[in-house]
């Protein structure tokens, strides 16, 4: 016999109650234990803050190195640096824009310059400027001028204090004359003399006495190629007497050329002089260099340098002959 079904309903019946006191105590638990969507909203960082806080894409591209820029960049890196051409001639400057003036223009000029100056320890100096290559020969040699320049010039003679030479030595102006008392005073230090000329004789003790490393670096040490190696003393010491030495350095050649006291004539004849000589050391170097007159310079211990134009006095120049006498 089939159960009756009055005896399911107390069943069902709990069931529902436990679940409606189920129901009832959910929203409690609910309000109790999870915070409302209105506090999580509240107390959650809202998207505008996030929005206005993150950085925007404008700054962010700003920021950043543009394609551009990596792109020269990277360029630079990767390509090697041009050198530049190594020039193998000295650097010149073009005259045309440049002030030149006749002989006497600037001999008035200079004089200007050495108003209230000691007049025997200031003198007219000569520069001349080469169109030149820079590994090729130098030029070098002594002159001895028409009108002499230096008249306190000291010369040492190497040779034997009672020998006829040292005599020629000595009547020809010499103010050093010896071997071994002119060594010793040498290799002690004390070197009272712009020349010095060593006989024939005598070369071979100067070698021994190993003087090379004091004399050579003052341009001192004699020797056969500068010509102060000689067999003949008196006519050696007369030529240097009032000679002037000159060097080519950095295609310029320096030398003084006259005192304060010369007249633009004598000036003149000194500087065509040492012109002339510096066109045959030029013609006469072994290799054939080309070397030009690029730029003729006159100036004093002074005052500045005048560019020179060839001319001897120009249509305004003063008269030559108050440029004569003290200043």
């Amino acid at each position: 016999m089939a159960a009756p079904r009055s005896l399911a309903l107390p069943f069902t019946v709990s069931r529902l109650a436990a679940s409606s006191s189920v129901s009832t105590l959910r929203p409690a638990v609910c309000c109790l234990a999870s915070p409302s969507y209105q506090s999580l909203r509240c107390a959650s960082t809202s998207y505008q803050s996030l929005r206005c806080a993150s950085p925007s894409y404008q700054s962010l591209r700003c920021a950043s190195p543009s394609y551009q820029s990596l792109r020269c960049a990277s360029t630079s890196k990767t390509q090697p640096a041009k050198k530049k051409k190594a020039r193998n001639t000295f650097r010149q400057y073009d005259l045309k824009n440049t002030e030149q003036f006749s002989l006497v223009d600037a001999m008035q000029y200079i004089r200007a310059f050495e108003v209230g100056r000691n007049p025997s320890s200031s003198k007219y100096e000569l520069a001349v400027r080469l169109r030149t290559l820079k590994n090729g020969p130098v030029v070098r040699n002594r002159l001895r001028l028409p009108h002499t320049v230096k008249t306190d010039l000291r010369i040492c003679v190497i040779a034997p204090a009672d020998s006829k030479a040292a005599q020629e030595a000595r009547a020809a102006g010499a103010t050093l004359v010896g071997e071994d008392d002119v060594f010793k005073q040498i290799q002690d230090g004390v070197i009272d003399f712009d020349r010095c000329i060593c006989h024939v004789d005598s070369l071979q003790k100067l070698n021994k006495a190993g003087l090379g490393r004091l004399l050579g670096p003052k341009g001192l040490m004699p020797s056969t190629k500068a010509g102060t190696v000689v067999s003949n003393i008196g006519p050696a010491v007369r030529n240097m007497v009032g000679a002037s030495e000159y060097r080519e350095r950095l295609a310029v050649i320096r030398i003084a050329v006259g005192q304060l006291s010369f007249t633009p004539t004598e000036l003149q004849e000194n500087i065509k002089a040492f012109t002339d000589a510096l066109k045959r050391d030029i013609s006469q170097l072994k290799d054939r260099v080309s070397k030009e007159f690029h730029e003729v310079v006159l100036s004093s211990t002074n005052a500045p340098g005048f560019t020179l134009n060839g001319e001897f006095k120009g249509p305004n120049s003063t008269s030559p002959a108050l440029l004569t006498g003290p200043m």
